[in-house]
């Protein structure tokens, strides 16, 4: 078997260090949105166990909050996939990018691909997320009751 030497290996390393930083960061916002997630289940957990025992007139009120907590759970559950994807695909990166090097592979067009696919699925997490903030003002305003 042919050994690759270690100055051949260093620009790799290098390279890889980009998708790595990805994947910490990534982990740091799903450590966020795991945490939004559970704050919206517990939530709506309360108001369930309240909603029977409110009168019919704030009923309405709180099953339209309970909506809001189901669509945001959704909201944040597909930001995570995503956000997870594209730590999964940083991973699968730098493993192409080791790979690439080993067998000296000369087109760069799958690790291109691969990147833009990772950065593009955390794109989309951090707009999911985006639209679940906002998601969560409306719940807000329910509850306090503003009318605008």
């Amino acid at each position: 078997m042919q050994t690759t030497p270690v100055s051949e290996i260093v620009p790799v390393l290098q390279t890889a260090i980009g998708p790595v930083i990805l994947i910490s960061g990534t982990g740091l916002l799903l450590l966020t949105m795991t945490n939004r997630l559970g704050r919206a289940i517990d939530r709506a957990r309360i108001l369930s166990r309240e909603l029977p025992s409110q009168p019919e007139a704030t009923r309405g009120r709180i099953q339209a909050q309970l909506d809001i907590l189901w669509r945001r759970a959704k909201l944040i559950r597909l930001a995570i996939a995503l956000a997870a994807g594209s730590a999964l695909l940083a991973a699968v990166l730098i493993v192409l990018l080791f790979v690439a090097a080993l067998v000296q592979l000369h087109s760069a067009v799958e690790i291109e691909l691969l990147f833009i696919l990772c950065v593009a699925s955390l794109g989309g997490s951090l707009a999911v997320f985006i639209h679940d903030i906002n998601q969560s003002l409306a719940a807000l305003r329910l509850e306090l009751d503003i009318n605008h």
